[in-house]
């Protein structure tokens, strides 16, 4: 009876052990809680990059996973295995590609990555690609020189192609001389003196007389910004002295462009730089009213004051392009 007895209590305990170890092979421990990733996707000035390509990377891991950024740049990466290492590759057309440094989120966690700032691709140097250069950048001018506010207005400093060629320095004085010798600049200028003369400023001479001399003037300061800002100080400093419109991104990524179109341009290699041809040509024309403004208006004042109108002006013209010209230029529709 008592052998009976052993038998089975050493066969319950043999089942237990078995069934506690097919059990060990079923339940596992509960998995860490997934991570996020995010992060917005900026070029170098700080103006939004839509559309982006995000890729992460794990280390040691031949898989990877996509996201594409949204039209304000933003993309989030859910589900994202904690304690993993990664990498993110970010890529634009037009844009250099942009690799984080290795990153390794918690459980849980929302990682953010900072400071996304895309670089312009620089582009390649060969005999062809020049020759191609030159060929489209001709055939962009072409179409630049078409462009009129309400059919009639030029509009010939607004590039509106997303990938615009570099201007060689012929077709920088080409603009320069079209936009000068247009009907509509004369016009201006007319419009411009009679207001002038409407309030006798500069104090020229009254009549026929001093309206001719404020349509002089105020041709000549024109013209003489548009050959130094617009033609010589570019062809030597190799900058481009033409507007690049936007139209994506948010709202404030848009305004912050336009108004900083004034102080940074883009150069004849691609990257941003200073505005140099734009604030020196606003500066040498002032210096020249000098020349031929009557002598109650010289001095330096009128230098500083010249400049101060043109740069928000400048401002201005880069707000209005920004949000309302191209609706209004007939020969853009279509156009991307």
């Amino acid at each position: 009876m008592r052998l009976k007895s052993f038998s089975r209590t050493l066969m319950l305990g043999a089942l237990a052990i078995c069934t506690s170890a097919f059990a060990q092979q079923f339940v596992q421990a509960p998995e860490p809680q997934a991570a996020t990733i995010l992060g917005t996707v900026t070029d170098v000035r700080g103006d939004v990059v839509p559309d982006a390509t995000v890729v992460l990377k794990a280390e040691g891991r031949s898989e990877s996973r996509t996201i594409t950024a949204d039209d304000n740049g933003f993309f989030s990466a859910p589900n994202v295995q904690p304690a993993v290492t990664y990498h993110a590759v970010i890529s634009a057309p037009g844009f250099a590609p942009w690799t984080s440094p290795a990153i390794t989120p918690a459980p849980g966690q929302y990682l953010q990555l900072d400071n996304i700032k895309l670089e312009i691709a620089e582009a390649v140097t060969t005999v062809t690609a020049t020759v191609n250069s030159v060929e489209i950048a001709t055939e962009q001018v072409e179409v630049e020189e078409k462009q009129r506010v309400l059919g009639f207005i030029p509009n010939f400093y607004t590039v509106y192609d997303p990938h615009p060629a570099p201007l060689t320095a012929k077709l920088k004085f080409r603009l320069a001389l079209h936009t000068s010798i247009d009907p509509v600049t004369f016009a201006g200028s007319a419009f411009i003196a009679g207001v002038d003369q409407a309030g006798d400023t500069p104090r020229y001479q009254q009549g026929a007389a001093g309206y001719g001399q404020r349509f002089g003037a105020n041709y000549a300061n024109g013209f003489s910004d548009i050959l130094f800002g617009g033609a010589i100080l570019p062809s030597l400093l190799h900058q481009d002295p033409r507007y690049y419109y936007q139209g994506t991104g948010s709202t404030k990524s848009r305004v912050r462009h336009a108004l900083t179109a004034a102080f940074v341009c883009h150069g004849d290699n691609g990257q941003l730089q200073p505005n140099y041809s734009s604030i020196g040509g606003f500066l040498i024309s002032g210096a020249l009213a000098e020349t031929y403004y009557p002598d109650k208006d010289r001095g330096p004042g009128l230098v500083f004051n010249a400049f101060a109108i043109d740069v928000a002006a400048n401002m201005a013209n880069g707000i209005i392009q920004e949000f309302v010209l191209r609706r209004l230029t007939p020969s853009t529709k279509g156009r991307h």
